[in-house]
């Protein structure tokens, strides 16, 4: 097969075709020999999206799901998308863990290039989720929530004068197994200053103790040590060894100057289980050390958790940040979202019966918690409608629908349409259902009936919501009589007949079961062959893109055969 060559930036403009090969690869300005899908077989069929009657059905559309990248740089993803399709989605690129950075810095070259492109050549955009569980900014959302700095006063947990002390009463220990331990002891009128702690060699002293510890408190020890020779220590502070910062050396050495007092200062945290406070001073090696006080203060936390009302408050603030820089490079553009994605748990469930909302069981922040699950659509779809018209959108236009997956299970789609029904109440734009399909053919006949059957149910339901109806994910993976799933590169002739068959059936079962002015139309999820057939093309070994069966399949559905 042919490559592609270029005549300016081989921009296909998207438009209402016919199905004859005159136009196929010819419009207006731009030029393409050949498009990529252009080959034997099935060579006489034209752009998929040219058997759709629509005259009978106005709002069928067909769409196709791939990266931002392989759209941007106009290969032969992008010639097969904007010459078959209607619309382009690219899933989880255009969302906000994307785009927004810890910081809230926002980066929008691509979705620009993207949307600048697309309205050249005439095309659609299907909206990426504006918010959901999965692939938000996370890191940012986490910055905004984190506690709040507060001014601290530092406290004074304990001081311990040697120098009027007359016994000892503190924690000792042996160094090393071999050396018995010289217990510490005071020694009177030492150098003539008052008394000292002598703490002997080989030996690991608890200087100071006897105080309580704050978890999240940043501690200062302070200490005068003498020594007759050069020396160093170790310190361990509530079970902590002391260690200099950002590195991962053994501990951090304490230098005491020869014949004279050092002062030693200390910082340090507890270790997170810690109960008790203590410093230990220890590896005293080359001759006894000598304390003369000490002093314990610690900086408590100084930090506070953000109130219900102030997290409230900092989430609003981040949905209409992100909402208000999206929309800005908007300009109107694309007027289908999905507002919301996969919101139903699985697991979870209410008094009613029905399935609750997932809610985040880590540090995560979901948008739901904060919102409320009651006012989570409709404060979503307000500030986003907000948003777009601010920035130039036409609000009759607009549409929003919410993406789940697992609705072929009853209890899945009732609760869906339970919580739509309470959104709905509250003043949500809920203009459809983006229903995420998860489609097999099997070879077994028992299971093949049972997977129809599944469809029908899952069509049925969905039509009688009176929702925009959208099936997105389109892509059937093909399962032989044994229940073990076929490859592409294995996939018979006759088994990609009967794939194709399937999708045939699905698209017309679902032309059928929702009413024309429902119809929001269907997305493929890959336009190619993955490791499974789930393509309208193959791909070949030097690369090009072939048609299959359902290439076929598709376009003798959509015009009604």
């Amino acid at each position: 097969m042919k490559k592609i060559y270029r005549n300016s930036l081989l921009m296909l403009v998207a438009g209402v075709f016919v199905g004859s090969c005159a136009s196929y690869d010819d419009v207006n300005d731009f030029y393409a020999t050949p498009d990529p899908n252009y080959s034997e077989p099935y060579k006489d069929y034209g752009p998929v999206k040219s058997y759709i009657d629509r005259s009978k059905y106005a709002n069928m559309s067909l769409g196709a799901t791939l990266k931002v990248a392989d759209f941007n740089k106009q290969g032969l993803a992008h010639a097969a998308a904007v010459t078959n399709f209607d619309n382009y989605a690219f899933g989880n690129t255009l969302m906000a863990g994307n785009i927004v950075n810890e910081r809230g810095v926002m980066n929008f070259l691509a979705m620009k290039d993207l949307l600048e492109h697309v309205e050249e050549i005439g095309g659609e955009v299907f909206g990426s989720p504006i918010v959901a569980n999965a692939n938000q900014a996370d890191g940012w959302m986490s910055t905004l929530v984190a506690p709040i700095e507060v001014k601290v006063e530092v406290v004074e947990d304990r001081l311990v004068d040697y120098t009027t002390m007359e016994e000892f009463n503190g924690a000792a220990e042996q160094e090393r197994p071999n050396r018995p331990l010289v217990a510490p002891e005071i020694v009177k009128n030492f150098k003539g200053e008052g008394n000292a702690l002598k703490c002997n060699t080989y030996s690991m002293v608890n200087i100071v103790d006897g105080f309580d510890v704050d978890p999240l408190g940043l501690y200062t020890i302070t200490f005068y040590a003498y020594c007759d020779k050069s020396n160093s220590i170790f310190c361990t502070f509530a079970d902590s060894l002391v260690k200099e910062k950002d590195t991962d050396a053994i501990g951090k050495k304490y230098a005491l100057k020869r014949s004279e007092w050092t002062k030693i200062v200390v910082e340090a945290v507890p270790a997170k289980d810690a109960t008790a406070g203590y410093l230990q001073i220890s590896n005293i090696r080359n001759d006894a050390i000598y304390i003369k006080n000490v002093l314990v203060t610690h900086k408590p936390d100084n930090h506070r958790p953000q109130t219900a009302q102030e997290k409230n408050d900092t989430i609003n603030y981040a949905l209409r940040a992100w909402c208000d820089g999206m929309m800005k490079i908007n300009e109107g553009r694309i007027t289908s979202f999905d507002l919301i994605d996969e919101p139903i748990d699985t697991k979870a469930t209410l008094e009613n019966g029905m399935l609750d909302l997932k809610h985040s069981t880590t540090e995560k922040i979901f948008w739901q918690d904060v919102l409320g699950s009651e006012n989570y659509a409709p404060t979503v779809s307000r500030v986003a409608s907000e948003a777009f018209q601010k920035y130039g959108g036409d609000a009759s236009k607009l549409r929003f629908f919410i993406s789940e997956t697992g609705l072929e299970k009853q209890q899945v789609f009732e609760s869906l349409k339970y919580w739509i029904g309470i959104w709905d109440a509250k003043g949500a734009k809920i203009d459809g259902i983006n229903a995420k399909l998860t489609l097999t053919y099997s070879e077994n006949a028992e299971k093949q009936a049972a997977n129809e059957a599944t469809l029908n149910t899952l069509l049925n339901n969905l039509a009688s919501t009176g929702k925009l109806i959208r099936l997105s994910n389109f892509d059937i993976k093909y399962q032989g009589a044994d229940g073990a799933n076929v490859a592409a590169g294995n996939i018979t002739e006759e088994q990609r007949q009967r794939l194709a068959s399937y999708y045939a059936h699905v698209i017309k079962s679902y032309m059928e079961k929702i009413p024309n002015d429902k119809q929001a139309g269907i997305c493929k999820g890959n336009m190619a062959d993955t490791s499974d057939p789930v393509g309208l093309w193959s791909v070949s070994k030097s690369r090009d893109w072939v048609r299959t069966a359902t290439y076929k399949a598709f376009c003798d559905a959509l015009s009604g055969k």
